[in-house]
């Protein structure tokens, strides 16, 4: 693909697939033309990384779609001050978004072969204050805590109260939630040391993010 061809793609991915799914952030749209999707997709898949469709990484993980990851952004709604913590690194992608909105990320992936390539991805970008950990993201990581922000990087049964303990009063944590074949993104804002105000924006699915409980099932 041409530079021309390029350009063009971003641009139809963001006028065909993400702004009608709602995505109306002036912000949210600048970064997704000017932070390059394509540096962040395996090389073997580099011709979809503008298509509407998750992009498989090692390990069984994917890449969630644009569409998806644009408007986890929006809903995040960072700000410069933020200190945020990313579960489920990825490629990388999403994070170089949230540090060029917030003051720090700290990002967490399971997978070391991944967090290696996020790491590469973000050095190559020219992304400094974003720092890859391979950890197990299901606890956060306390010691860093509060967080002003935290976003889930792929789909939970349900948000664990371990990480909703490192959100700062006022901060808010976006994740989709629930089982196959519906799950709805949540914004989840902590109102006081004990309250937590959850609220659905939109419907879709994403693959389970490891190690973070299962709800009991209901036996007869």
């Amino acid at each position: 693909m041409n530079l021309q061809n390029v350009e063009q793609a971003r641009f139809n991915m963001i006028e065909q697939q993400i702004r009608p799914w709602n995505v109306s952030d002036p912000a949210v749209l600048g970064l997704l033309s000017s932070v390059k999707r394509e540096d962040f997709v395996p090389l073997a898949q580099k011709s979809l990384a503008f298509v509407d469709m998750a992009i498989a990484l090692p390990g069984g993980q994917s890449m969630l779609p644009p569409r998806v990851q644009a408007r986890l952004l929006q809903d995040a709604a960072v700000q410069p001050t933020d200190k945020v913590l990313e579960i489920g690194t990825g490629s990388g992608y999403m994070t170089a978004l949230l540090a060029h909105q917030a003051q720090r990320v700290i990002s967490l992936e399971i997978n070391p072969e991944i967090a290696d390539m996020a790491r590469a991805n973000l050095q190559r970008a020219g992304i400094h204050n974003a720092e890859v950990r391979q950890a197990d993201g299901s606890k956060g990581t306390p010691a860093e805590a509060p967080f002003d922000v935290i976003v889930l990087g792929g789909s939970v049964a349900e948000v664990p109260q371990a990480l909703l303990s490192q959100l700062k009063i006022g901060g808010r944590l976006v994740a989709i939630v629930g089982e196959e074949p519906i799950m709805h993104a949540q914004v989840v804002t902590r109102s006081s040391e004990t309250n937590f105000n959850s609220v659905e924006q939109w419907d879709d699915n994403a693959p389970r993010l490891l190690n973070f409980p299962q709800p009991d099932t209901f036996k007869f």
